[in-house]
């Protein structure tokens, strides 16, 4: 591991400026991804700035019927959190499904958010990876790429976002709340918060530097059976193959509303209107669902060892809206 400074700032004005003034620094909370990423030297930081005593911790309901959720809140106390559990169930699923007990004791809602991939290439500093060195190629493509991305990608990046609750965040429609260097806030929906690879794959999402997540706010709980179903090589502490966050409705045998986001199929958490538009009015069944399927999957393509996640998604989001239809 590099050697580096560290500070632990009293305010959030303080961490932003230290951030964006001192070259190579990094924020830094429950740190378990960053500190891995340190240890391989995959990340370099040079100096770290605590913020674990800033006022981030606090989950609270919003004037609308929403909540409001602090960047520190650590995701066993989200998952557990009773209007969690109660009104937004596919999010404390999708936050039990990660890691283990121990990393979710740890880890916080800003650095789940904020995750690197899990490409191996990317963890192997001796492998070339655009997304860790812009410009040096992709090993995935024409490489072993058994857990990368089937859609979204590009000719430069096939890697995958690992996060389980942002796929849950992205079907509720959150918002991340950030505060700027200068001191301004600025919102993005979760929905233009992450960036696709494109011919930058280094850059990941909207934060600038120095910018800091302060909170993300979900909408008031959607109506309709809230499911999150997630599909991988062991029962727990592994990644998603495929992961299905699904909001469905369901009045006298028709789907009235859906809301359907994925994971590990794509750089980010991935949803398609498209298919949530066949669903929408459609008799709930088995030609519904598979329409939806086909819509949800437009675009994608394997690249050779992944090729199975195009027929797995399909089957698992079958699954799923049965599931919820069923239920409701």
């Amino acid at each position: 591991m590099k050697p580096f400074t560290y500070e632990r700032p009293e305010s959030a004005a303080d961490a932003v400026r230290a951030v964006a003034t001192k070259p190579g620094a990094k924020f830094i909370a429950g740190g378990t991804n960053l500190l891995d990423l340190m240890k391989l030297e995959v990340e370099t930081p040079t100096h770290l700035v605590d913020v674990n005593r800033l006022p981030l911790g606090e989950v609270a309901d919003t004037s609308d019927g929403g909540l409001r959720i602090g960047a520190l809140v650590r995701n066993s106390d989200l998952a557990a959190h009773p209007r969690v559990r109660r009104d937004y169930g596919v999010l404390s699923r999708a936050l039990l499904a990660g890691a283990s007990g121990q990393l979710r004791n740890k880890a916080t809602t800003a650095g789940n958010l904020l995750q690197r991939t899990r490409c191996y290439y990317f963890y192997d500093v001796t492998k070339p990876c655009n997304k860790r060195d812009p410009g040096s190629g992709c090993s995935a493509i024409g490489g072993f790429n058994r857990i990368h991305a089937i859609l979204g990608g590009s000719d430069d990046c096939i890697a995958t976002h690992p996060s389980d609750m942002a796929v849950a965040m992205r079907a509720l429609d959150a918002r991340v709340e950030t505060i700027r260097p200068d001191g301004s806030a600025e919102t993005v929906p979760l929905a233009e918060f992450y960036r696709l690879p494109g011919s930058t794959p280094s850059e990941e999402n909207a934060l600038r530097p120095g910018q800091m997540i302060v909170a993300v706010t979900l909408p008031p709980p959607p109506a309709g059976v809230q499911i999150y179903r997630k599909v991988r090589d062991r029962a727990s502490y592994a990644f998603a193959l495929v992961s299905v966050a699904a909001i469905v409705q369901t009045v006298g045998g028709r789907m009235r509303s859906a809301r359907l986001a994925f994971g590990g199929v794509a750089p980010k958490p991935w949803r398609v209107p498209a298919a949530e538009v066949v669903l929408d009015g459609a008799p709930a069944g088995t030609p519904a669902f598979g329409a939806a399927a086909d819509a949800a999957l437009q675009g994608g393509r394997g690249c050779g060892h992944n090729d199975f996640k195009l027929p797995l998604l399909k089957r698992t989001l079958t699954a799923v809206l049965a599931t919820a239809t069923r239920t409701t």
